[in-house]
């Protein structure tokens, strides 16, 4: 892969520990942090070297522990990326668990879930508050800051996930965190457990976009308030030992951001189940459908200029149609928008949908939208492109990078720019059947799973033994 750390090493040298495994991965009970119950058993073996890609040197399969303080499965990429990296590394041959506060991730049999709960407040909220939740510091912290404005869940996600690994350090080899950058994370990298972190991009990209959408001086007060957990992830990365992102776009952003040097971050592109997202030949394509998977009320996502470019291009094609993947929030900016340009009734949102039923919109769909203002990766492009669906993407972050020459990139923030590439492909069916050829070979080549789960392990391998000094 082009851009990727891919490290080969010698077997890292590890420290024994204690073998506490579950009898059968495949029918593992998940577990709560408040009911775990010691029946662990011996495991069954791994699957032998000959079921796992091919590495310079005979190694030991790794024990993992993939931490996500939030990990819904189609709301961002988070849980997708804890979903297919977990799932590559047991085809691998390595052990995985996933540690995961709520919304909880889709995972594949063979990995197993453990589960943080939390008070959920953005699924709850507030009232959801009972008396047996006090006896939790943990807990109060999160309601008060949910009640003052604030985003607690990454660093009380940190406390709970040093509580349970003070009792479960000696199952891992290593454990891997998804962004949460808390200060659990340098108790856990302070206890001696090797410790990875993904930065998958820096969420003061996140911060500047919103306050830039802001309307007025109280909407940017909150929009601080809530990204208050940024001064903690700040103090956290800085002093963390071993960080890896998912592009070039990323590392350079990241390393500007905090305060680091871009040599210090190391790098595995994000992939895509290709056997999963792929094209469905015998479902016939709607020539007049447009499709975008985003979070709907997200200014970082862009989808403001979608809808725009959408209602330039129903002047003149009027029975297009656009499907939108997302949830928008009863009375917020994107309702408010679709109903000030007039186009509801050619846009359907549809939300959470099983990955079947993803795969078969994106077959029925004749051009796939990625408006992002900033991606990190962008995982919607990548899925679009394995899926055959030829792609119009902005040049926001990442994009370019997974998009390459494989489709058609407008400037960021551009609805007119959005509007014209769309048109322009609606009228070549050549050229979308071009594109759709290139889109599939490009994730075929270049961002496949396996060969980020191949690169990742050698990285572990690297962080153990260097940890192991």
């Amino acid at each position: 892969m082009p851009g990727a750390n891919a490290l080969f090493i010698a077997p890292a040298r590890r420290r024994p520990r204690k073998h506490n495994h579950w009898k059968n991965r495949e029918d593992a009970p998940i577990r709560q942090l408040e009911t775990l119950q010691a029946d662990l058993q011996p495991l069954a073996s791994s699957p032998s070297a000959a079921d796992r890609p091919a590495s310079p040197a005979e190694v030991k399969p790794l024990r993992i522990a993939l931490l996500g303080y939030r990990s819904q499965p189609h709301g961002g990429g988070q849980g997708v990326y804890l979903r297919y990296l977990s799932k590559a590394l047991v085809d691998a041959g390595h052990t995985v668990d996933v540690i995961s506060g709520p919304p909880y991730p889709h995972l594949d049999p063979r990995v197993r879930l453990i589960t943080l709960p939390s008070l959920d407040l953005f699924e709850n909220g507030l009232l959801s508050l009972r008396p047996r939740h006090l006896r939790s510091l943990t807990n109060i912290i999160e309601w008060t800051s949910k009640l003052t404005g604030g985003f607690a869940e990454p660093y009380t996600f940190g406390r709970r996930a040093v509580k349970y690994l003070k009792h479960h350090s000696g199952d891992y080899d290593l454990v891997h965190d998804n962004q949460s950058l808390s200060y659990g994370m340098l108790q856990i990298q302070d206890m001696g457990l090797p410790l990875v972190t993904t930065v998958h991009h820096p969420i003061t990209s996140d911060l500047r976009i919103a306050l830039n959408a802001a309307r007025n001086p109280w909407e940017r007060l909150l929009i601080r308030r809530w990204h208050a957990f940024l001064g903690m992830q700040t103090r956290v990365v800085r002093q963390l030992r071993n960080i890896v992102t998912v592009s070039d776009c990323s590392r350079q952003d990241i390393a500007r951001d905090f305060g680091l040097q871009p040599a210090g971050i190391s790098l595995v592109h994000n992939g895509i189940d290709t056997e999963v997202f792929r094209p469905l030949p015998g479902v016939e394509r709607n020539p007049l459908r447009l499709m975008a998977t985003c979070s709907a009320d997200a200014p970082l996502k862009g989808l403001r200029y979608l809808l725009k470019a959408f209602a330039i291009l129903l002047r003149s094609e009027p029975h297009l149609e656009l499907l939108l993947v997302g949830k928008p929030k009863p009375g917020g900016q994107t309702e408010k928008l679709v109903r000030r340009l007039g186009i509801g009734d050619r846009i359907q949102f549809v939300s959470g949908i099983s990955t079947e039923q993803m795969v078969q919109y994106y077959a029925e769909a004749s051009i796939a939208v990625v408006p992002s203002v900033y991606e990190g990766f962008g995982l919607p492009a990548g899925e679009a492109m394995a899926c055959g669906v030829p792609v119009v993407s902005t040049d926001g972050g990442a994009l370019p990078e997974v998009v390459g020459e494989a489709g058609v990139i407008v400037p960021k923030k551009d609805a007119e720019a959005l509007a014209e590439a769309i048109a322009g492909l609606l009228r070549d069916p050549g050229r979308r059947e071009e594109l759709s050829a290139r889109g599939r070979q490009r994730i075929e080549d270049l961002f496949c799973w396996h060969v980020c789960a191949r690169q990742m392990a050698d990285y572990y391998r690297q962080v153990i033994a260097d940890a192991n000094g």
